[in-house]
């Protein structure tokens, strides 16, 4: 993306970004490097939320801090080649998003601070030593999205209440999407639904993974990551070629197209992870700061999709969204 449609971006989601704030070099300010996992247009808002809460906080973007953008855009061999380079740049602080990423920066750095706003399972993917007291370079927030598995399967089968065949979509490279998608399904078994795990690692798997199918499954569950996040659109439009209602863990799923999302308020979290980013450039040591968990989730509907595909959402579903798309 251009700086400048970059630009336009976050002044559309409502922050005064200087126009010289890109080009900032580290050194003399603060410096804190910014690894977009996805895209700008998946979670520009995102990082707006967080550029926000650091403004409240006093770190303004060029005048009291330095702040390196670059976006991976789902690819995973990014993830490596962006880390290395905020060390090269010797930046006072990482902030990131998902597991894989956070991971990619671990392996680059032991001693930079990292911030996560988003984590899957980080003490089982061995990020953290415990929540409570994390014991290295990073922490964060976790998202709990492979707890909200059942929920989320829970709300399929009220959409979809004849369910049996259920297929899962999972980047099987990302461990916190290996980790949901085996809650995912074992919980679809113990509904008794017949289940096809549908794996991938690069965006040229997807639809390789639909045509895997052959009309095996009524409904699709999927793992969110910033591969899949990436390529929403090409999923929304397979889903449905396919006749297959879907749920997923991000509200940008049902914006784009997709039929209901559950999970938590990622613009939430990530203010929350301004924070973090706060306290560790007045001095506090990640090792001592907690990993947080959500407070606020949202479960949103996209009734334009739902008549596409002749479904009847239930009212008492509909009463109980936060948002409903029509």
């Amino acid at each position: 993306m251009r700086r400048r449609e970059f630009i336009a971006l976050l002044g559309g989601a409502g922050v005064a970004w200087p126009l010289g704030g890109l080009s900032q070099q580290p050194g003399k300010l603060p410096t804190i490097g910014f690894l977009g996992a996805g895209t700008p247009s998946s979670q520009g808002q995102w990082f707006a939320a967080l550029v926000q809460r650091l403004r409240e906080l006093g770190w303004i973007e060029g005048q009291t801090v330095a702040i390196e953008v670059r976006w991976a855009e789902g690819r995973t061999e990014r993830y490596v080649e962006i880390a290395t380079e905020f060390v090269r740049l010797k930046v006072d602080v990482i902030a990131t998003y998902a597991t894989s990423p956070t991971i990619a920066a671990k392996q680059a750095t032991a001693v930079i601070p990292i911030v996560s706003a988003v984590m899957a399972d980080p003490v089982g993917v061995g990020l953290v030593t415990s929540l409570g007291r994390p014991g290295g370079n990073v922490t964060g927030l976790s998202n709990q999205t492979s707890d909200l598995a059942g929920k989320r399967l829970e709300l399929l089968r009220e959409v979809v209440p004849t369910l049996r065949g259920l297929a899962i979509l999972a980047n099987i490279s990302n461990p916190g999407a290996v980790k949901e998608a085996g809650e995912a399904q074992a919980t679809a078994r113990t509904f008794g639904l017949d289940v096809a795990t549908l794996e991938i690692r690069r965006p040229e798997d997807i639809a390789l993974a639909f045509e895997t199918l052959k009309g095996g499954a009524e409904a699709l569950y999927v793992v969110g990551d910033p591969l899949i996040v990436a390529n929403r659109v090409r999923i929304n439009t397979l889903a449905a070629a396919s006749r297959l209602p879907a749920v997923y863990n991000q509200r940008v799923y049902v914006e784009a197209g997709g039929l209901m999302s559950y999970g938590p308020d990622n613009p939430d979290l990530f203010r929350r992870a301004g924070d973090f980013v706060d306290k560790i450039l007045r001095g506090a040591k990640p090792a001592e700061l907690p990993v947080e968990q959500p407070t606020k989730f949202e479960l949103v509907i996209n009734l334009n999709t739902a008549k596409a595909f002749g479904i009847t959402i239930p009212a008492t579903l509909l009463a109980r969204a936060d948002e409903v798309i029509e």
